[in-house]
Parts: C-alpha cells; sequence; structure tokens
C-alpha cells in the first residue's frame, strides 16, 4: 500500500507540474552516469517492468552473454529539473539494476552501498556523511573548446563581484534547495576558478544519490552561462587540486552520535576511535576507489593541503583523516583523499566498510599527528611510522588487486572490472610521452 501511495504521489506532481519526459539515471562502476530518457506518460510501465538495457555496452557491467538487464526507478528519488524548459520539462529517478533472472545486478555500485549500508544497520548504526564538493569553473577556447583558463582570479572564501562564476555557484545552490537538497554554504575555494559547495550531511545512500544530481547541475548551469565545469582533480599544475572531503558519523536508530563520548577528555568515543583505526589500516587499499584516475594522484603530493600520508589529527590539514572542531551531535571524521571525479557509491561504501571493520574488531588508531608532517625528516616519520598513500593509480591497483577485504566489501564482480578497467587506463597513460618529458629531455639527453 505504501509502495501504491508513493507511485501516486509521484504521478499526480508529473500532471500537476506538466512534466514530459523523466530520466532513469544509473551510474558505471567508473563513476559515470548513464540515462535513458521516457516520455512521462510511460513511466507507469516503466516503473512495474523496469527499462531493458544492453549491460554489455555498459563499462564494467556485463558480459555479451549476460548482457540484458534491467533498470527499476527508486521512487523515493524523484525530482525535477528546476532548470528545464516548461516545453521539455524533465524529472528524475535514479534505479537500482537488475539482471535477467531478476535478481540485483552485483555490479550495480548502488546496489554494493547499500548492502554495506544494511550491514551496518544490523550493527546498530546508521551512516552520515557529509560532503565538501569542489569544482573548477573555465572559459572555452577561441574555437568553443573547453579550456582550463579560469574565469576569475579570486581566492579562498573572497567576495567577488556577481560575475559569471559566482553566477553559476548561485544558481546551483538554488536549484538545490528547489531539488529538495540542504546545501551548508558554498564559497570560492583557494585557488582562481575554484569552487566549492557543501551538502548537508544525510543518510549515505541520500547523499550519494544526490552527488549524481549535483554534477549534472553544475555542468548544465555551468554550460548555460557559457563556462565548462569539470570535477576533474589537478587540472592546472602549481596550484591546488580539486577534493571531496567526506566528513562521516554513525548514528544509532535514536539519532544519537555514536562518534560522541561527553566523558571522554576529546569527547570521541571508542567507536570512533576504531572507526578511525579501520580507514587507516586499509587506507592503502581503498586509496583507487577513493582517488581513482590517473590525474587523481596529481593532487595528492606534498605541498597543496592534500593527503599523502596515513595519520590523523585535530588540527592538523597535512593529514589523511581529521576531526573537525565540534561535539555533540556534530562529532565527526573528515577524511580528505576523496575526489570529485570516483564513484560516490563506491567511495562510501569502502569508507563505512573500513570503518565498521575498525569497530569489529577494535583496531585502536596511531596516535594523532598534530605537526606538519610534510617538513618532517624521512627519519622521523620512519621513527613515528608514519605510512604514505599509494603514489600512483597503477601503484594503488596493486593494493586493491591483492586485497580479499576488497573483494568482500566490492563483490567479485565490481573487483574485478574495476582493476581491469583501471590498470587499462593506468597502461595507455604510461606510453604517453608528455610535453614536460620532451622539453625536460629532448635537448639534454
Amino acid at each position: 500500500m505504501q509502495r501504491d501511495k508513493i507511485i501516486q504521489q509521484v504521478m499526480s506532481r508529473i500532471k500537476d507540474e506538466k512534466i514530459r519526459f523523466v530520466e532513469l539515471q544509473f551510474m558505471d562502476i567508473q563513476g559515470t552516469v548513464k540515462t535513458v530518457s521516457i516520455p512521462a506518460t510511460h513511466l507507469t510501465h516503466a516503473i512495474e517492468d523496469g527499462i531493458v538495457f544492453d549491460g554489455s555496452s555498459i563499462m564494467g557491467y556485463a558480459t555479451v552473454d549476460e548482457s540484458d538487464l534491467r533498470a527499476f526507478p527508486d521512487l523515493s528519488t524523484f525530482l525535477v529539473y528546476p532548470w528545464s524548459d516548461e516545453k521539455v520539462k524533465t524529472g528524475c529517478m535514479t534505479c537500482d539494476i537488475y539482471d535477467s533472472d531478476g535478481k540485483k545486478f552485483e555490479g550495480d555500485p548502488r546496489h554494493v552501498l547499500k548492502k554495506t549500508i544494511d550491514k551496518a544497520k544490523e550493527m546498530g548504526y546508521t551512516l552520515n556523511v557529509g560532503p565538501e564538493f569542489e569544482f573548477f569553473l573555465f572559459r572555452h577556447d577561441e574555437n568553443g573548446d573547453p579550456s582550463n583558463v579560469p574565469d576569475d582570479t579570486g581566492g579562498y572564501f573572497d567576495l567577488m563581484p556577481l560575475d559569471r562564476a559566482e553566477k553559476v555557484r548561485k544558481e546551483c545552490t538554488l536549484y538545490f534547495e528547489d531539488m529538495g537538497f540542504e546545501v551548508e554554504a558554498s564559497h570560492h575555494e583557494a585557488t582562481a576558478g575554484q569552487h566549492e559547495i557543501d551538502l548537508r550531511y544525510d543518510e549515505g545512500l541520500k547523499i550519494a544519490d544526490q552527488i549524481v544530481t549535483l554534477k549534472h547541475c553544475i555542468k548544465t548551469v555551468a554550460k548555460l552561462n557559457s563556462l565548462h565545469a569539470t570535477f576533474m582533480p589537478k587540472p592546472i599544475t602549481g596550484v591546488n587540486g580539486t577534493g571531496m572531503h567526506v566528513h562521516q558519523s554513525l548514528m544509532d536508530h535514536e539519532g544519537n552520535n555514536l562518534f560522541y563520548d561527553p566523558e571522554d577528555e576529546e569527547g570521541i568515543s571508542d567507536v570512533f576511535r576504531y572507526y578511525v583505526g579501520g580507514v587507516l589500516k586499509h587506507a592503502k587499499e581503498t586509496c583507487g576507489i577513493l582517488a581513482s584516475s590517473v590525474n587523481s594522484y596529481k593532487r595528492l603530493v606534498p605541498g597543496y593541503e592534500a593527503p599523502v600520508y596515513i595519520t590523523w589529527a585535530h588540527l592538523n590539514r597535512s593529514a589523511l583523516a581529521r576531526v573537525p572542531a565540534g561535539r555533540g551531535k556534530s562529532t565527526r571524521i573528515e577524511v580528505r583523499n576523496p575526489d570529485p571525479a570516483g564513484n560516490p557509491y563506491l567511495q562510501f561504501t569502502v569508507l563505512l566498510a573500513s570503518g565498521i571493520d575498525g569497530i569489529q574488531n577494535k583496531i585502536e588508531p596511531s596516535a594523532a599527528v598534530e605537526r606538519d608532517i610534510f617538513s618532517m625528516s624521512q627519519g622521523e616519520k620512519s621513527k613515528r611510522e608514519i605510512d604514505a598513500l599509494p603514489s600512483n593509480l597503477g601503484h594503488a591497483l596493486t593494493y586493491i588487486e591483492g586485497s580479499d577485504f576488497m573483494k568482500e566489501v566490492l563483490g567479485d564482480h565490481i573487483h574485478h572490472h574495476f582493476v581491469h578497467l583501471k590498470q587499462k587506463e593506468w597502461d595507455e597513460y604510461r606510453q604517453q610521452v608528455t610535453d614536460w618529458e620532451i622539453k625536460k629531455y629532448l635537448t639534454t639527453l
């Protein structure tokens, strides 16, 4: 009966708001959004029978002998694109993927996150996340193609005149609010052309779904304002890259924050410490999911506040994980190596799974490091047993491929296909001869 009521509500809204099309979307394992657009008059059929598609044509989804898959819209995710023209007013729903036997498809990243969230709920935990979502806004070149030339000259928290970039960020914020997203804040980031929009914390699956729409909205609004939005982690040499710091906390079924302990000197609980211990223990294995492109590792280098070393801290922004100020319901851990180019479903999955493993096995984290790690000598880092994240995508893939933990968390299908696809990306990159190499070596060697 509840499902029938939700269907009725969705169909009534479609009629009342004169919605003409509905986009049914899902995400491949690399983080690319796939969409099929249907007339709103056909939505009832899609709800009952799903939309059949060729899984072998989706990167990392299925082989040709098991290619018939169905996308079933999740009614709870229905929203209306507020920027769409009245003539083609468009709604959207996120889909769950099923195989030809009617079973949930193991290669669907959303399914993997839902399984991990369900495991946490069986233990009495609800994952809340709040992402800091960064992106660049660039001009087009004289041919109309995207460039990496910023459209502004602002810096961190600068108050800018209402130029195109500022307009994009504020329009996006208003659109997100129209769609029911809670935006905590938005601001100019540290580098020219770099911006940030922060979503207020909510349950992990809901935020992952919202990120998919958020990325589409930012790119669309940028285009409408003659700009190009990119989530590439490091599009400009010598300046800060783009990250997606993920704030996390665990709540019980009554809404109490299990990371907070008022009796503790630092206000953090054993559950918190064990969660952090799990995140740090599995940091090398999860890095290839959290930072999943070749370009991600151009961001994770010393000197730009991006994490390189596997440590945690309260104030130190060179650490991988940080405990922001604020206790009570605000007690949380901020993990700083994810970037917005990845797959949010898989990113949240591996973070939560790492934390759960830490809690289950009571993994104590190493001592917090409040000093700038970049300024330490190698000897001091060795003495403190401070380890480093993988230095490139190829390095990160070796940890994923050999990890029984990651095989269990991702499932055999996604584990195998992710490593296979990303190894191809890494091999292709290694064969390239860059402009830097030509300038450096052509006349000197």
